[in-house]
């Protein structure tokens, strides 16, 4: 575990949580925070706590820490994006059937598809995931269509041979034979609509939305983002008026490549000043190149190689082998062609699972893998120089907690887009 004893670097932080293409609202981070955090702290020896933060016009909480006897507290803000992922998300089972159409082609015609499964397959599997279980619902709502008209139609012939003696009149059967095919068709139709109310346990119709959100725009930002972004990026700023030591965003899953664009704007336009609180920026699970390798990404592709070469921040990216729907230890610079000459981050690191995490938790969680993408905002049973609770609320700076930190040697750092225009 990192030590945090000598002299305190930070005593007030100010936080910036940017989560991923999730529809919920955000308490749900604020009480795993609460939950998590109190278990780290059980398990390291150390106290931390939260409280609401009152007469706030964001959505956040005030956190404060006893570490190694340094006291230390943060202001942690969720920017939220949850209504534009909402409002993008279809509630129709057409539509997303035609979401499933059009992201397989953009992926699979630009070459994508094919480029991605020469990194880690996990991510590519999660992405098909959905493709092939919502293929199989429409199969098992197809079949059993099919069985219950041939089921209805024999139905109401034998009931027709016994009612009249003898075998119905042309015209009889083919309104039988209509009626068989309607109640079919109805029944399939109840059987897509059962699969999409449970989808809650087969997170096929969420994933589907959550692909095709980049996908449908070959992966540039729609305007509603790119507002977002804007405002993102207001709020961060104001926050280097404050009287903090470090200012850090926290982007997690599709909130890293949002928190690039954010963090990247703001030193283009000279919004982070040279004498303020230091900036640190920690992806977490990231899945960069799911966007960075489609076509139109040239904003995000110059986004990533611009950030990669500045000295203005700190830029420190986990991700961990198990998580099997983030693009494990690949550079996210790197992997997308864009790598520049003097290119300094991110330094790429492990949570690596399978080692802070006893046997009995990993085997626990090992095929839960929604939850294990979510791992990193929890509590590790043998935390290494990761500790999410000390990263956004301990007494030192995320440079200074990785500034010894060599980078992961099996991190992957081959150029593999197809596309690196940034223009």
């Amino acid at each position: 575990m990192t030590s945090t004893t000598g002299s305190q670097q930070v005593q007030r932080r100010r936080v910036f949580y940017i989560p991923g293409y999730d529809p919920i609202h955000p308490r749900r981070y604020r009480e795993l925070y609460r939950k998590e955090g109190a278990a780290q702290a059980r398990i390291s020896g150390y106290d931390i706590g939260i409280t609401p933060k009152l007469k706030s016009k964001t959505f956040g909480w005030h956190a404060e820490a006893e570490i190694d006897g340094q006291k230390t507290s943060a202001d942690i803000d969720v920017l939220i994006w949850s209504d534009i992922v909402r409002d993008s998300m279809s509630n129709t089972i057409p539509a997303t059937y035609w979401q499933l159409i059009r992201t397989a082609w953009t992926y699979i015609a630009t070459g994508a598809l094919g480029r991605l499964m020469k990194m880690r397959k996990g991510p590519v599997i999660a992405a098909l995931y959905p493709v092939g279980m919502l293929v199989l619902q429409l199969l098992l709502a197809v079949v059993v269509a099919l069985w219950v008209r041939f089921v209805c139609g024999r139905i109401l012939g034998v009931l027709a041979f016994q009612g009249l003696g003898f075998a119905p009149s042309p015209t009889l059967s083919i309104s039988f034979f209509i009626t068989s095919w309607v109640v079919g068709i109805w029944i399939g139709l109840k059987v897509l609509k059962w699969f999409k109310a449970k989808d809650g346990k087969f997170f096929a119709y969420y994933l589907m939305h959550d692909y095709s959100y980049s996908a449908k725009w070959r992966g540039a930002n729609p305007a509603p983002l790119e507002a977002r972004i804007a405002a993102f990026g207001d709020q961060i700023a104001a926050a280097f008026d404050e009287d903090v030591e470090e200012v850090l965003v926290v982007g997690h899953s599709s909130g890293a490549h949002l928190s690039v664009s954010i963090l990247a704007d703001l030193i283009r336009a000279g919004r982070v000043p040279l004498d303020g609180p230091r900036l640190a920026f920690l992806s977490l699970g990231q899945v960069v190149p799911m966007v960075s390798f489609l076509p139109e990404a040239k904003r995000l592709r110059a986004d990533l190689a611009y950030l990669s070469a500045k000295d203005r921040l700190t830029w420190v990216d986990v991700t961990a082998p198990g998580d099997g729907c983030a693009f494990a230890l690949c550079d996210p610079v790197a992997v997308s062609g864009v790598a520049p000459a003097d290119k300094k981050w991110p330094l790429v690191v492990s949570a690596a699972f399978t080692q802070t995490l006893k046997p009995e938790t990993w085997k626990a969680l090992r095929w839960r893998f929604f939850r294990l993408h979510f791992q990193y905002l929890c509590a590790f049973d043998n935390p290494g120089d990761y500790d999410y609770f000390q990263i956004t609320c301990g007494p030192m700076t995320l440079a200074d907690r990785y500034k010894d930190r060599a980078a992961s040697k099996s991190r992957i750092e081959t150029p593999l887009s197809k596309y690196t225009s940034t223009s």
